[in-house]
């Protein structure tokens, strides 16, 4: 096996999911169990007013987002998925995040507007 920078980002993504899934289980922990809802909808490190209107939203999009990660673990481990379909998946689920985020904070400051 060559070790090249091909190598290193693959490794890089692959590590990379362990924290990500944390930070997402961690985020809907906050939010389903603790009803902490200092981390929903933040737009410029703010929450809107009256967050649990959107708390539902925020803590499936984290949910679901570290399920999905920790099916990519698991696929890559367990099943020997091949590299273009477990990077497929995990790259498309950030996206994803960082774009349902976006727009769930995006919406709350709209409706939050007198």
């Amino acid at each position: 096996m060559l070790f090249d920078v091909s190598m290193a980002i693959t490794w890089l993504l692959f590590i990379a999911v362990f924290p990500i899934s944390f930070f997402w289980f961690r985020r809907a922990w906050r939010i389903f169990i603790k009803k902490d809802y200092s981390e929903v909808a933040l737009s410029r490190g703010v929450p809107p007013p009256r967050p649990e209107r959107f708390a539902l939203f925020a803590g499936a999009t984290n949910l679901i987002g570290g399920l999905i990660m920790v099916y990519v673990v698991f696929s890559v481990v367990v099943l020997a998925s091949p590299y273009s379909t477990w990077s497929a998946i995990a790259g498309s689920t950030i996206w994803m995040k960082l774009i349902f985020d976006f727009i769930l904070s995006r919406h709350a400051r709209l409706i939050s507007k007198p």
